[in-house]
């Protein structure tokens, strides 16, 4: 979701009158509300049987399709990848005019629909935006975003897991993911943790949700160096918080990585299985990849966070 900030972006500047909702999975609500400068409604979507994000409520199905076309769309925009079963889904909304990318597109614009075909190569972000820009909205910007409102503040501070961290003194690791074949073996973290912690005189939080607290654990045991666990049921917003004061993130390739990049905090993210062309963050110099789906880059992952802790733009 957050790769689809540039082109949501993009719309709000191209229709800064218009009312813009987001059809999504329930989680989704939260992003709607994050992102309220651009999004001024949000619809949950009740899934599909092909999709695997979430079980098909079909009990649900019928209402919501009644409900999109009584919202009366003048445009509906697919933004799920190459639409062999999102197409048809938008369809059904009775919008005016649908469009998106499709597998097979001639590019050409018809009186009710818009498909245009889906490249299979490029940055994730750069996908999305560029098709607003087929649509003709002229927002050229790729940078994503992730603004940070009083709620999460005070949820962190509530939690007083950021007690005695002032910003700047501290690195986060994040040892998790959704899944686990995308996880860098705890002892390699817990070793540039280690190493980071010595050279640069930082302190190290460990990042998670609730459910990679055993990530966590794995990655405190084995480390030599003191570290502050925050795997916790905190909400993503606040953990942002958290993370925002940091001097420098190492993560796996999930989630976190793009919250990174719209803080603008300083990240190495090591990919394993997934496309890094495609999931990259976008500004090298801020953000720094090594692939090792074998766990044997150590020196490699450290060499990177080295040169983000020392270039420019680092905190003293």
């Amino acid at each position: 979701m957050l790769c689809a900030v540039p082109a949501l972006r993009a719309l709000r500047v191209a229709l800064p009158q218009a009312h813009i909702a987001l059809v999504g999975l329930p989680w989704a609500a939260q992003f709607a509300h994050r992102f309220g400068h651009y999004l001024d409604a949000f619809h949950a979507f009740p899934g599909h049987p092909l999709f695997p994000e979430q079980p098909f409520r079909a009990e649900e199905d019928e209402a919501f399709r009644q409900a999109m076309r009584a919202e009366h769309f003048d445009l509906a925009i697919q933004l799920h990848g190459s639409g062999e079963v999102s197409n048809g889904i938008v369809l059904q909304w009775g919008a005016r005019h649908c469009a998106g990318y499709a597998a097979q597109a001639s590019g050409e614009q018809g009186e009710a629909q818009s498909w245009f075909s889906y490249p299979q190569q490029g940055p994730e972000p750069v996908r999305l935006l560029s098709l607003v820009n087929l649509l003709g909205a002229s927002e050229k910007e790729d940078h994503l975003e992730f603004p940070l409102h009083p709620p999460d503040w005070a949820e962190l501070q509530r939690s007083g897991l950021a007690a005695g961290l002032s910003p700047g003194s501290y690195v986060c690791v994040h040892p998790g993911a959704r899944f686990r074949d995308k996880c860098w073996p705890p002892e390699r973290f817990a070793q540039v943790a280690d190493t980071l912690c010595e050279e640069f005189n930082l302190r190290v939080v460990l990042t998670g949700s609730a459910k990679e607290a055993e990530r966590t654990r794995a990655v405190a045991s084995r480390m030599r160096m003191p570290a502050i666990d925050t795997a916790s049921p905190l909400s993503i917003g606040a953990m942002a918080a958290l993370m925002s004061g940091a001097r420098l993130l190492i993560c796996n390739d999930t989630g976190v990585s793009h919250i990174a990049a719209g803080l603008q905090l300083k990240s190495v993210v090591i990919f394993n299985q997934a496309d890094m062309a495609r999931w990259a963050p976008l500004d090298r110099r801020l953000h720094r990849c090594v692939h090792d789906p074998g766990g044997e880059r150590v020196d490699d992952v450290l060499q990177q966070a080295r040169q983000l802790l020392t270039g420019p733009g680092h905190c003293g």
